[in-house]
């Protein structure tokens, strides 16, 4: 019988912890999180997240008359996220976060805003995925980027639901360069003995020169690379086509703690 894997103790030997949310407040901190998803190539109006606090948990929803964040660059896609920062330049350019595909242009100037951009650490979140075909959630890293080149993403859990099964689910994790020339693309899509609707624990360790990808506290790979500038969360759902149409609204992923950890120095 699947069941939920339980919380870390938020004490972890060797660290420090200096960002974490485990959501019991009413309302969404804002000194935490943008609730938005990358508003430069749209506007804050069309890529606000949809979400509510129950139950000491956030839950981030796709609802049923959503629109698409932006049709221009991503179609019909629709989603609600949560990111610890923002920059852009100004409307026409095409200087801002994230360049997914070509010929991003700025559609609204953002204002710089770094509410939690670290280089280096351990982090790590607690949720369940929607076990849906079309949705996909997920907890990434992207270069804070005010050099365009510091750019890559590192994504510490990808889940689809079309791949989450009650023994087995498939997990996807690692790096993309986008315009970073020190990163090669390395992701990894792994079959892993875990229903990833439950509650299960993805996280990173970020050093220097490599990355260490965990589930539920068991090193899954070693990645022998690493950025080497600051990197902001972003947490969220996605509904990349509508193949789940005939079940309720919303569907929602359920996030019981975000955690950031600093590695405590050693005396000398």
């Amino acid at each position: 019988m699947s069941i939920d894997f339980p919380a870390n103790p938020k004490a972890k030997p060797g660290y420090q912890l200096v960002f974490c949310d485990d959501f019991q407040a009413t309302e969404l901190d804002t000194d935490m999180w943008l609730p938005y998803y990358l508003p430069q190539w749209s506007s804050k109006e069309k890529t606000k997240a949809r979400y509510s606090l129950q139950d000491n948990q956030l839950h981030l929803h796709i609802e049923e008359h959503q629109n698409p964040w932006s049709t221009e660059y991503n179609g019909d896609i629709r989603v609600s996220s949560l990111q610890t920062g923002c920059f852009s330049g100004p409307v026409g350019s095409k200087q801002g976060q994230h360049p997914f595909r070509d010929n991003l242009v700025v559609r609204e100037e953002q204002s710089m805003l770094r509410l939690y951009t670290p280089t280096y650490g351990y982090f790590e979140v607690r949720l369940n995925a929607v076990a849906l075909p079309g949705y996909l959630c997920a907890l990434w890293m992207i270069g804070f980027e005010e050099d365009p080149k510091q750019s890559s993403e590192m994504c510490i859990c990808e889940i689809k639901g079309a791949h989450i099964g009650p023994e087995k689910s498939q997990i996807g994790y690692g790096v993309h360069p986008f315009n970073d020339p020190t990163i090669e693309d390395e992701f990894y899509e792994d079959m892993v003995n875990i229903d990833a609707s439950k509650f299960h624990i993805y996280a990173v360790d970020w050093t220097p020169d490599h990355i260490d990808f965990y589930i539920d506290n068991v090193k899954t790979r070693t990645i022998h690379q690493s950025p080497d500038y600051a990197m902001q969360f972003m947490l969220n759902i996605y509904e990349l086509t509508p193949e789940s149409i005939d079940t309720p609204f919303p569907k929602t992923m359920i996030v019981d703690y975000v955690r950031g950890y600093e590695r405590k120095r050693t005396k000398e």
